[in-house]
């Protein structure tokens, strides 16, 4: 299959070719309780740090609390331009470490418990549906 077509099939379906084979990965914005506010299907080779920004583009919060994979220097300059904290542990490569909330962090469970709940739903966790849209619809009625 030629690259481009590969390519507009991974935007319109968010389905990639992955390690594991086909996959896709969400990405959720959530707020203090691990309520979502905002939802994003990629497919799976995209990393999670290239979505950050689309992720918090709108959003106004006092913390941003992200994993390890989050950890890049743009992403904590826009985080503070915008007048919030970063709260991401640096990577292990990293050769400046830097100070992150041990505290504050540990609220990231939220999001973790969300995740989970999500993958309780077959529907979710074996992605029958081929298009985005329709697996986008399916992410925002499952949760209030």
């Amino acid at each position: 299959m030629p690259a481009r077509l590969a390519q507009k099939r991974a935007i319109t379906t968010g389905l990639g070719r992955s390690r594991g084979g086909f996959s896709s990965k969400i990405h959720v914005a959530a707020d203090g309780l691990g309520n979502p506010l905002k939802f994003l299907v990629t497919s799976g080779q995209v990393h999670e740090v290239t979505q950050a920004e689309e992720l918090i583009a709108d959003l106004k919060a006092e913390y941003v609390i992200a994993d390890k994979a989050y950890d890049a220097d743009w992403l904590r300059q826009l985080i503070q331009e915008k007048g919030a904290e970063a709260v991401v542990p640096p990577k292990k490569n990293r050769k400046e470490k830097r100070e992150y909330n041990r505290e504050q962090y540990k609220e990231r469970h939220w999001i973790e418990c969300l995740f989970n709940k999500l993958k309780r739903y077959r529907r979710i966790f074996s992605r029958f549906d081929k298009l985005k849209r329709n697996f986008l619809g399916i992410l925002f009625t499952l949760l209030p």
